[in-house]
């Protein structure tokens, strides 16, 4: 007996060996020594058959010799559901799915442990000609969704195989199936927007069925395909995909649910006639301000948008160093301090040029250095306080105040060298006004960009007035 069951053992091992190399020859011999070893793989502890090796690694005539003598075999499922459809259909191996489909063709509806079906990894790893024969041989397992809601579509997107989903797509023409959704509501075109294939997303959109229904919204934020192309990342792929969708009429959501109606020309001449008179008041000023506003070098005065925010860093760094410096100058001015008392005429730990005659230079050096610290000091604040930078106000009083710091400290070196060599401001004395022409211009260009801006602010409500005083004397009358 023990003899018998070691030998049983010898030959599933050498017949697992035979479904790794193919040999046919192998298994022809092993059938003669033992007829039954193919019904005695159910007693092994492997989880898979030697039919589901052979599928897996592409041995067809194996895979036939192994179907003439126990077809069973190939319903048999693996640790995790799957058939040797499963494997075969996987690895793209088109022969061995045909032998394995002659067999058995219901075997094109077994899902695995996550409900995939054959047709489901096939797609996934874009293998056209074997999708070709699963579509022949059951075309009603396309509609099979897997455990997450995705069909056949969904996982060619979610995969990025754009000729299978060509395949598919022109394989059955229905407009509920193309613009069908998973468990979250995201139709194919969410899912394409979400993982930036432009490729993809041009293919979709030229599908009359799918750009008929392109504003569908999903179940997670009631967000159409372009909202979902507004909360990704801000790089010119996504820009690119934003100016594909508004080009093929995407809209949305909140552009979905308050249309605005276009007037009819009744209204739109009732309307015009007051509005025009309004205007004639104010042509002179749009007139000035359009060539104000078309000027080349005005462009370089408008505000770069949410700079501060992406620079929130930097500029936490810069008005540390700014404070740490300032904070280091207070404590120990230049020239130093008295390091003893001086028979009651100084105190120790007193500035030596506050007690030399030149207090009034060092008040200006204590002004201008407090200055400095504070401004720095309040622009790491208001950065650490969560304020939202990127409002235009935050953006002007930062700028404003990182300016004050910076022209407070350069004051203070140049009062802090006087203070300590005279003679050198005086013999390059175009040093500081080099400096100060700098700064002025700096500060004149911040005053102008401020003054743009409340321009900018000013015309937009005197539009307002004259678009709402219309509406007001029709709801008098």
């Amino acid at each position: 007996m023990m003899d018998t069951r070691h030998g049983n053992e010898d030959y599933t091992a050498a017949l697992y060996e035979a479904s790794l190399d193919g040999s046919v020859s192998t298994l022809d011999t092993l059938m003669q020594r033992d007829r039954l070893i193919l019904h005695k793989i159910s007693l092994t502890s492997f989880t898979e058959t030697p039919l589901h090796i052979a599928a897996l690694l592409g041995h067809l005539q194996f895979t036939n010799a192994l179907l003439r003598r126990k077809p069973q075999l190939v319903e048999k499922v693996d640790s995790s559901g799957r058939t040797a459809l499963h494997l075969a259909c996987a690895e793209g191996h088109t022969q061995v799915v045909k032998a394995l489909l002659q067999a058995n063709m219901d075997m094109c509806l077994v899902s695995d442990q996550e409900k995939r079906i054959p047709l489901h990894l096939a797609a996934m790893r874009g293998h056209v000609e074997v999708l070709k024969e699963l579509l022949i041989a059951h075309p009603r397992s396309i509609s099979l969704v897997n455990l997450y809601g995705d069909n056949v579509l969904h996982l060619c997107v979610r995969y990025n195989c754009l000729d299978s989903l060509k395949l598919l797509v022109e394989s059955v023409n229905d407009e509920d199936f193309v613009n069908s959704k998973d468990n979250d509501g995201n139709s194919i075109l969410h899912l394409a927007v979400m993982l930036g294939q432009t490729k993809t997303i041009e293919y979709l959109l030229s599908i009359p069925e799918l750009k008929r229904k392109a504003n569908a919204k999903n179940r997670i934020g009631n967000m159409t395909a372009l909202d979902v192309s507004e909360t990704c990342h801000r790089d010119f792929k996504y820009l690119k995909i934003q100016d594909i969708l508004k080009a093929a009429g995407v809209k949305r959501s909140k552009d979905l649910n308050s249309p605005l109606l276009p007037p009819s020309h009744d209204e739109e001449a009732q309307s015009a006639q007051p509005i025009i008179e309004e205007q004639s008041a104010l042509s002179r000023f749009r007139k000035w301000w359009r060539y104000f506003y078309l000027c080349r070098w005005v462009k370089h005065l408008q505000s770069r948008g949410n700079w501060i925010d992406e620079t929130r860093g930097t500029l936490m760094l810069v008005a540390t160093v700014i404070a740490t410096v300032t904070f280091q100058a207070g404590l120990n001015p230049p020239g130093g301090v008295w390091q003893d008392s001086n028979n009651g005429t100084v105190t120790a730990g007193t500035s030596i040029f506050l007690s030399q005659g030149s207090s009034t230079s060092y008040q200006l050096f204590l002004y201008f250095n407090t200055t400095s610290f504070v401004a720095a000091l309040s622009v790491v604040l208001v950065v650490i306080s969560g304020f939202p930078l990127r409002n235009k106000f935050f953006i002007w009083f930062l700028t404003l105040t990182m300016f004050i710091a910076i022209w407070a400290m350069t004051v203070t070196y140049f009062n802090a060298v006087y203070l300590v060599n005279p003679s050198y401001i005086f013999e390059g004395e175009h040093l500081p006004i080099i400096y100060s022409v700098v700064l002025v211009l700096a500060g004149a260009i911040h005053i102008i960009r401020l003054l743009f801006w409340i321009g900018k602010l000013l015309l937009k409500f005197m539009r307002w007035l004259i678009t709402k005083r219309p509406a007001n004397d029709g709801i008098n009358v």
